[in-house]
């Protein structure tokens, strides 16, 4: 019982510094071109860029759409982005769980 509790309490730990940093770190990020868009910009074709299906969504551009505040609303973006990973990982982890113990 106690590992488990070990355990749970690691994973919460975690989860809260992953949301802070999420939302105090991510604002300063620079937003000066990386990658890619610097080779694109670097080689002259980043004007051809095309959008993507997701560029519509609330979130996109790192930002959370509805808020004025530049620097909450990538903060939400990151927390959201965090919440919505963590969500994911933890139902497949379940499911594999789940889909282990059956099979054994």
């Amino acid at each position: 019982m106690r590992k488990r509790v070990g355990l749970v309490a690691f994973i919460g730990v975690g989860l809260a510094v992953a949301l802070a940093l999420a939302f105090f770190v991510s604002p300063q990020a620079s937003s000066k071109p990386d990658g890619l868009n610097k080779v694109a910009i670097d080689k002259g074709f980043a004007d051809e860029e095309q959008g993507h299906r997701l560029e519509g969504v609330p979130t996109a551009g790192y930002a959370v759409e509805g808020v004025d505040d530049d620097r909450t609303s990538t903060g939400l973006a990151g927390v959201i982005g965090v919440t919505v990973t963590f969500a994911i990982a933890a139902g497949l982890f379940l499911v594999v769980k789940r889909t282990g113990r059956s099979g054994a």
